[in-house]
């Protein structure tokens, strides 16, 4: 008899104690902030969750480690693409049909699921992603409320923000904001380096332009990716190049294509490089090109125009730098 009550306080011990134990861990998973009963699968991925604040001023709730990421945007597919992370869906680069060409080999499986202009809801909810972020670059900003019931939806920098800013903005809603920063600096680095090398080009006037339709288009103005690098070297620009912009390009009339030049000019399309020396061979036949004191000096540099003329991030600032690096740097 002594044995069978031994027996039931033992299996009683053990039933109380694992009760306790369940109960414990439901409260360290509503710590988290969610306070729904639903499940150890989801107590568990409220433990991983974070909260942020975005450049709206939401407050969103973001996988603390985000496997299927959808960015709408051309700085934040740049940025992710620069921290390791591929998304499952991005936005096509500028007046291209996918991904920027400057960052397709680093988004091999990506599928493209925005333009600049929109997002294609249908096939963005189809990949089931866990984040989406954006910023106000893109036409989607105007369907931030649609796409968070899709995921988490992020905005990560305002219209003409900074780039460093939205850079670091975009890794802390990817929980790698310390990964950004070690870029950053080393970025630094690299531009002091340059500058030192830049012997008889510095100070230089720099003028940036993307050739459409046959006529130029000045690019690059603002604090952007291009602008900054230039500034950062202690170049300068030509007259009409200096200030905001009015837009993200502005065009020129082949009248004025005096207003173009510098010591030197960089010279590039919405593509390629490839496609940049093609409208290269179409401007040398343009009446005044042949005037320009770049084109005299053999100072014009046909560039990854992808990158130049991206709404910008950290790989398209390596680009830019590894350009003005090849022609300028003694």
């Amino acid at each position: 008899m002594s044995s069978n009550r031994t027996s039931r306080r033992a299996a009683l011990l053990s039933c109380t104690a694992a009760v306790t134990g369940a109960l414990l861990l439901s409260g360290c998973g509503s710590d988290s902030g969610d306070d729904s009963d639903s499940g150890g699968g989801k107590e568990k991925a409220a433990a991983t969750t974070r909260q942020i604040t975005d450049a709206q001023g939401r407050k969103v709730k973001v996988p603390g480690d985000p496997k299927k990421v959808v960015t709408l945007s051309e700085p934040t597919t740049d940025a992710a693409l620069a921290l390791g992370v591929e998304p499952v869906g991005v936005t096509a680069g500028r007046g291209q049909k996918g991904v920027s060409t400057y960052l397709a080999d680093k988004a091999t499986k990506a599928e493209v699921v925005a333009t600049v202009a929109e997002a294609d809801m249908e096939k963005l909810a189809a990949l089931q992603p866990d984040l989406i972020l954006l910023d106000e670059t893109t036409g989607a900003k105007k369907t931030v409320d649609k796409l968070q019931e899709i995921a988490p939806t992020v905005v990560t920098a305002k219209l003409n923000e900074d780039w460093k800013k939205s850079f670091t903005d975009t890794a802390d809603a990817l929980n790698k904001k310390a990964d950004a920063e070690k870029w950053l600096t080393d970025f630094g680095t690299q531009v002091a380096d340059v500058k030192k090398q830049l012997g008889a080009n510095a100070g230089k006037s720099v003028s940036v332009i993307r050739w459409q339709d046959g006529a130029p288009s000045v690019v690059g103005k603002g604090d952007g990716v291009v602008a900054s690098t230039l500034q950062a070297l202690g170049t300068t620009r030509p007259e009409d190049q200096q200030g905001a912009s009015t837009g993200h390009s502005e065009p020129v009339s082949l009248e004025k294509l005096d207003t173009i030049d510098g010591d030197w000019l960089f010279f590039g399309t919405l593509g390629d490089k490839a496609d940049g020396e093609k409208a290269y061979a179409e401007a040398q036949k343009v009446t005044n090109f042949s005037k320009l004191k770049a084109e005299k000096n053999k100072h014009v540099v046909v560039i990854q125009g992808s990158a130049w003329n991206s709404a910008g991030g950290p790989l398209s600032a390596q680009v830019v730098l590894d350009d003005l690096k090849g022609a300028l740097a003694k």
